[in-house]
């Protein structure tokens, strides 16, 4: 895999995308579909989603792939696969509150190595450079020509005054009750991937997930997230969150800066 014009390609692909989600995002009214697992689904995802699919089967012919809309059609067949959520955080677009993504990753040996996350609501962009490292591109944002970009670090954490950060609309008692665990400062509430980013900024220290997430959801967020020297790991024995699984379903996981003094589930 070339990565220099992966992460060209995938930061194209993910503006243009997230174009296409605001001009639909944007309009007085947007059709809203729910699929055979009872979740949402509109118009932006499936632009969306027929956008990056194009681009990304010109770019990388030989390279599997794998995105949510089309996932029904998909099996895992090798451990190198591209894999999009073209639109994560449906609840959010469709309540129109802003804390939604673009999400494209490559997966490598079951560990997602290269990923972009792009909050078009928010005007944040993350993304892996070349070299693994994580990046945050300063807005507004020229398709064709990257801005100003600062590394990002996760935080060195006190784990006596922790920032958490959750889900705002899959939020419930069992992720407060593991949250209870730790000294907390300060909590916040996120959509989407945005939540692996604050926690590669530093914004925030913690990220539960006690509830139903698909490999898809989390790639690219990971993926930003490792390269800003963060871990994430399966809630119930602390084992890497790996990918590639059949199904795509991933077990419930935490999302961390190294810092933090993780808590037994």
């Amino acid at each position: 895999m070339n990565y220099d014009e992966l992460i060209v390609v995938t930061r194209r692909l993910a503006l243009e995308a997230g174009q296409k989600i605001m001009e639909i995002y944007n309009a007085d009214d947007f059709d809203v579909k729910v699929k055979s697992d009872d979740s949402p689904v509109t118009e932006a995802d499936e632009a969306a989603d027929a956008l990056i699919s194009a681009g990304l089967r010109k770019a990388f012919p030989d390279v599997l792939l794998v995105t949510e809309e089309q996932s029904a059609s998909h099996s895992i067949k090798g451990d190198t696969f591209l894999i999009v959520d073209p639109l994560d955080g449906t609840k959010e677009f469709i309540n129109r509150r802003g804390d939604f993504t673009v999400n494209i990753a490559l997966v490598e040996a079951g560990v997602p190595t290269r990923g972009v996350v792009y909050a078009p609501a928010r005007d944040r962009m993350f993304y892996t450079l070349a070299d693994g490292t994580s990046v945050e591109e300063a807005g507004p944002f020229d398709i064709e020509t990257p801005g100003a970009t600062t590394p990002i670090r996760v935080a060195d954490s006190d784990n006596s005054a922790l920032l958490v950060v959750a889900s705002k609309s899959h939020r419930d008692q069992a992720t407060d009750d593991y949250i209870n665990k730790y000294n907390v400062s300060d909590m916040k509430s996120a959509g989407s991937s945005l939540k692996f980013c604050l926690v590669a900024t530093g914004e925030a220290d913690l990220y539960p997930r006690v509830g139903r997430t698909m490999e898809w959801d989390t790639a690219a967020g990971h993926a930003v997230l490792n390269g800003a020297g963060g871990q994430v790991v399966r809630f119930d024995d602390h084992s890497p969150l790996v990918y590639g699984k059949e199904g795509f379903a991933n077990p419930f996981f935490i999302a961390f800066a190294p810092a933090v003094d993780l808590k037994e589930a």
